[in-house]
């Protein structure tokens, strides 16, 4: 029950997070001001600290974990490649093109993150 819940939450933390990164990132390439408004710079941050206590809390819950469990690390491993990448993509000081690679890119890094969520397998496929 609990499992199913603190699950259910961090799905949605992981919608949450992402849909809003890809919004950003097409506000970013337009120049949108809503990207300079207060509460577009603050729930990335509340978001993803949601999405890692859940995702630690899943973890301990289901005893594996990061570097002993080869699909766990392989999530750390692409999320890191997600928040570079992401750091890239959201900041002006890139060129345009620079930026919409790296958001494009994070795009592809977040599918390979999912499907290794679901399958448990860090070659999915």
């Amino acid at each position: 029950m609990v499992f199913r819940l603190i699950q259910t939450l961090h799905i949605v933390f992981v919608l949450s997070s992402y849909v809003l990164f890809l919004m950003r990132g097409i506000w970013s390439m337009i120049g949108a001001s809503i990207m300079q408004t207060r509460w577009i710079k603050i729930a990335p941050h509340f978001i993803d600290t949601l999405l890692l206590v859940s995702a630690i809390a899943l973890a301990v819950i289901i005893h594996q974990y990061p570097f002993a469990d080869a699909w766990l690390t392989a999530k750390v491993t692409g999320l890191l490649l997600y928040i570079g990448l992401g750091f890239v993509a959201l900041r002006g000081r890139m060129s345009k093109t620079i930026r919409f690679m790296a958001w494009f890119a994070v795009q592809g890094i977040f599918a390979y993150i999912v499907m290794v969520a679901v399958t448990h397998n860090p070659f999915p496929g």
